[in-house]
């Protein structure tokens, strides 16, 4: 049953997100007041159907432009409210926008259905999206600028697959004007896309596990966060059952991962598959907490 709620939450969030459905060639990107509202998850603000601001490239505006504005005697508050939106659910609920919400997650999801013979994702590529974090959205914005104090927002402009396909391909179906203006950019950035979904095809989830910025962030917030996972080692029966269903190779029962590894997405297929209960769901609450397992009453 959770993953039946787990699937329709991940299309009404990505419904939600993407819900301007009156696009026009003349004005293809929505420029209302609900821009200004920062998702917890990677979703292009340039799409066409956007509704809302992605964190990763808010945070990497402000860093990109931040000497201009504090010489100018402004604030980077954009920078600074998108980085509180992502510690307060964070720190609530951890990665699991990740696992629940983002639309790019529920694409990789089916991308991973199609038949075909599957790889496994070393474990140490895992720590490449924390190098994509420091390298692409913080220190190239800030350091690297031009004569004028401006940097680029790397990852979205060399990187982001998701901007390719919710933004980038769009906006030339809808303005053929634009195609005269495609040049080699364009082209790493579509090569850049092909790969990341010919590899969620043959391995679950590439993109989340090895690449995403924002996964890195939320991922910290893990072992912190007032919703946490729990796993009982006198209760498990070493069936592995958890990594065998898990879409990010987490592995509670050999030891190989704690129960809220920065890898977990908390998308809780090991919390229904586990025949002895042996994971956990604990919520903080004040003082105290709240502790349920499948079969087994809240205590």
């Amino acid at each position: 049953m959770s993953e039946k709620i787990r699937r329709l939450t991940q299309f009404v969030s990505a419904l939600a997100i993407n819900a301007h459905f009156f696009v026009t060639g003349q004005a293809p990107i929505y420029q209302g007041n609900l821009k200004h509202l920062c998702v917890p998850v990677l979703n292009c603000y340039s799409c066409p159907l956007s509704v809302a601001a992605c964190p990763i490239g808010a945070i990497q505006s402000a860093l990109s432009t931040m000497r201009p504005v504090l010489r100018a005697g402004g604030g980077l508050h954009l920078g600074i409210y998108s980085l509180g939106t992502i510690g307060m659910v964070g720190s609530i609920v951890g990665r699991m926008p990740c696992g629940w919400l983002c639309p790019f997650g529920l694409l990789q999801d089916y991308l991973f259905r199609i038949e075909t013979k599957k790889f496994q994702i070393p474990e140490w590529m895992g720590y490449i999206r924390f190098a994509v974090l420091l390298a692409m959205v913080i220190l190239i914005p800030v350091l690297l600028v031009d004569a004028m104090g401006y940097g680029e927002t790397t990852f979205c402009k060399y990187l982001c697959p998701v901007g390719t396909l919710e933004a980038g391909i769009p906006l030339l179906a809808l303005k053929p004007e634009l195609r005269r203006l495609m040049g080699p950019l364009f082209a790493w950035k579509f090569i850049v896309l092909v790969l990341v979904v010919a590899w969620a095809v043959l391995s679950s989830r590439p993109f989340c596990r090895t690449l995403c910025p924002l996964g890195a962030i939320l991922g910290l917030f893990n072992k912190a966060s007032l919703f946490r996972l729990d796993f009982d080692p006198d209760t498990c029966v070493q069936c592995g059952a958890c990594r065998t269903i898990c879409p990010t190779g987490v592995s509670f029962f050999d030891g190989t991962h704690s129960p809220n590894s920065p890898s977990c997405i908390r998308c809780l297929k090991c919390y229904s598959i586990c025949p002895v209960h042996a994971i956990s769901i604990t919520i903080e609450k004040g003082k105290g907490s709240i502790q349920c397992a499948p079969g087994k009453n809240a205590s």
